[in-house]
């Protein structure tokens, strides 16, 4: 039986580090996850010493942080050596685009620099999945495999809308056809991507016609 390990209360590097496993290494979807104090290991085993186990932010091993003073996260580390195992390392769904930036933002909020970002306190991040963490971790206190459950569905949600965000930005730049109107400028492209819309306009494009 394949084994997940994490801490206690799992915050979103923890989460995102399992979903990663999960979905992309093969034979690791059904795996169970079981909870540790921060820090700690399953059952006292030296971290990293059963291939049948994995620590992910926790246990000091190859899937944990807290060691080093790098600027990296849990989440990072498992997406880095995913592209080392043969069979993976050469896939689409493991080296592309939309993986390095999600990841890279689950980096940014497991080192508090959310603190920076534009309009901190606005409303709108109280809507989002580390707010929704922060609210489960009230509701459900001692349910971490129901926290864990919920933020794999969500993650799914959230690398999917990812996906079709960075084809929409490659469709804009590769094949748009921009105009002039009287508001400013527009762009027009012929695509599939509902999300063409919303990503063209948050570029600055006051009109996004889509066919």
């Amino acid at each position: 039986m394949k084994v997940l390990v994490t801490h206690f209360s799992p915050d979103l590097d923890a989460i995102a580090g399992i979903w990663l496993v999960k979905r992309f290494w093969k034979g690791w979807r059904k795996a169970e996850v079981r909870f540790v104090a921060a820090g700690e290991t399953y059952k006292n085993q030296p971290v990293d010493s059963n291939p049948e186990v994995l620590h992910v932010d926790t246990g000091l091993g190859r899937f944990d942080h807290h060691q080093t003073d790098e600027d990296v996260c849990a989440t990072q580390k498992v997406l880095q050596n995913l592209r080392t195992i043969p069979g993976i390392n050469r896939s689409k769904d493991i080296n592309n685009e939309v993986l390095e930036r999600l990841v890279a933002v689950v980096n940014d909020i497991d080192h508090f620099r959310e603190v920076y970002f534009p309009n901190p306190t606005a409303d709108f991040y109280d809507l989002g999945l580390v707010a929704q963490l922060d609210g489960w971790k009230l509701l459900y206190p001692d349910s971490d495999q129901k926290m864990v459950d919920l933020g794999l569905t969500c993650l799914d949600g959230i690398y999917k809308q990812f996906q079709n965000k960075v084809w929409a930005e490659k469709l804009l730049k590769e094949e748009g056809i921009e105009f002039e109107i009287r508001w400013g400028k527009a762009i027009g492209i012929e695509t599939s991507n509902d999300e063409i819309v919303h990503t063209g306009q948050k570029q600055g494009y006051v009109l996004v016609v889509r066919k």
